[in-house]
């Protein structure tokens, strides 16, 4: 019997390793069984079955309709989560709880400090003992914390380029100063701004984001090629998924006066409206803008969009949605929006 262990499984009470994951996601995508992706992995198919459930989302699509899409990112943050807490010795005073819950949500979910402290209190969680928005700061600053600045994506990033004057050149439509004054207010729902990210060269796939001003949703597609021919079939696709109450929701469009939005009117409905910012003039879609900064966090400059899978837009997309925000009152646009999408249906 000495030799025995040399026919047993591969692998016994070993941990998921982030290419486990990567691989379980690849193998439950393409649609295999359980057991099937226990046999590839070496593991028992309960594992597979625990690591489904720990890193599955459920997302909303733009027409309402839930799906429930497995990250292995996810999976993993919730993983560790779990093996924090195991263990009379994890047991820390009540504070340090709340600075671990911290130092995850910014090395892992990007979150600020800000963003953190508010979430908190407004979910009134950790209530004896959570600290604000600039003692956390202070933490961070003496090295407390497992978290550097340079972690703070906000706090390194700084301004250095010199304003040129540009010619100035033609507005494509409507101009912004023809634009409804209320629409500045944010009030009204149903106001977007649209951009496209780059990839790494100006030809190939690029991603077009739609921002909407009152409550900061998100839609994020990609798109074959920056050009107006491709930005219309996103939109009409978009238009489809949407069905009647499309134009209700996207009462008017903020586009800059690049090429690829000559054609917007042609892909709305009539009643819509579509305006141009002035030339050069990318803080007239402030929101866009800093969503697109968001974007940059998890799709670097200088990375071909060609190469981003859907799954990682999906993600990226939840995550501008779900992330608290400060002038929501700390919830996530997510929440806002459905509230009013439910009271305009």
């Amino acid at each position: 019997m000495a030799h025995s262990h040399h026919n047993t499984e591969k692998r016994t009470f070993t941990h998921l390793t982030a290419f486990d994951r990567g691989q379980i996601q690849a193998l439950h995508k393409q649609g295999k069984p359980l057991q099937t992706i226990a046999d590839e992995i070496g593991c028992h198919k309960s594992t597979i079955s625990r690591e489904l459930k720990r890193g599955s989302v459920t997302q909303r699509r733009s027409d309402l309709t839930e799906h429930t899409v497995y990250f292995p990112d996810t999976g993993q943050a919730v993983y560790e989560k779990n093996r924090s807490r195991c263990g009379a010795k994890y047991k820390l005073a009540e504070a340090s709880e709340f600075i671990q819950f911290a130092v995850e949500k910014i090395l892992k979910d990007h979150w600020s400090p800000d963003a953190i402290c508010g979430y908190v209190k407004a979910q009134k969680q950790f209530e004896n003992a959570r600290v604000c928005t600039k003692t956390l700061y202070h933490y961070i600053d003496l090295g407390l914390l497992s978290v550097k600045n340079i972690d703070l994506p906000l706090k390194v990033s700084r301004n250095t380029k010199k304003k040129r004057i540009r010619q100035h050149k033609k507005v494509l439509g409507t101009s912004i100063e023809q634009r409804p004054a209320h629409i500045d207010e944010r009030e009204e729902f149903g106001h977007w701004e649209i951009d496209t990210v780059l990839g790494s060269r100006a030809k190939g796939a690029a991603l077009l984001t739609l921002t909407e001003r009152k409550t900061r949703n998100e839609h994020i597609l990609k798109i074959d090629q920056k050009t107006a021919e491709c930005v219309k079939q996103a939109l009409q696709a978009l238009k489809q998924s949407y069905g009647s109450s499309f134009s209700k929701v996207f009462k008017t469009i903020t586009a800059d006066n690049g090429s690829e939005f000559s054609e917007l009117s042609q892909a709305l409905d009539t009643d819509q409206k579509v305006y141009y910012t002035h030339p050069y003039t990318s803080s007239e879609r402030g929101t866009n803008e800093r969503h697109n900064g968001l974007i940059r966090r998890f799709i670097p400059k200088g990375k071909s969009i060609d190469d981003i899978d859907e799954s990682i837009i999906d993600y990226v997309e939840n995550w501008c949605n779900t992330l608290p925000r400060k002038i929501l009152g700390y919830r996530s646009p997510n929440d806002v929006y459905h509230e009013e999408v439910k009271s305009i249906a």
